[in-house]
């Protein structure tokens, strides 16, 4: 059985950072390629950023690009985000995601196969 446990969510002010990590078991981790996604209250599932199974590969929305750093252990079967200079944009559900085998775009979630239950991120001004 697959699980996708997402962790490091809390509260911050804006400026601040925040870690979020996702444990992954059940699926061989090195050879799935994975995402974070996120959702605003009253607003649809929007994707954050991407990371290639090798790690080689990584895609950041414009609104996180240059803020957020998506990396992954594969030893540990653990992706991870880093969130730096969050704004209170930024405040949402956080949720980690494994691409399914045959691919697709990147940022749709039609692309993933699994899925977490989410952390909470809120930032406030």
């Amino acid at each position: 059985q697959v699980q996708v446990v997402e962790t490091g969510g809390g509260m911050v002010q804006a400026g601040g950072s925040l870690i979020l990590s996702c444990k992954v078991s059940g699926l061989t981790f090195d050879t799935y390629d994975m995402g974070w996604f996120r959702q605003a209250p009253g607003k649809e599932r929007e994707a954050v950023s991407y990371i290639s199974r090798t790690g080689r590969t990584t895609h950041y929305s414009d609104s996180v690009k240059g803020r957020f750093t998506i990396s992954r252990d594969n030893a540990k079967n653990t992706l991870t985000l880093q969130m730096n200079t969050l704004k209170p944009d930024d405040t949402a559900m956080y949720y980690c995601a494994a691409r399914g085998r045959f691919g697709g775009i990147w940022n749709s979630e039609a692309s993933y196969s699994y899925w977490g239950q989410g952390t909470q991120v809120t930032v406030s001004s």
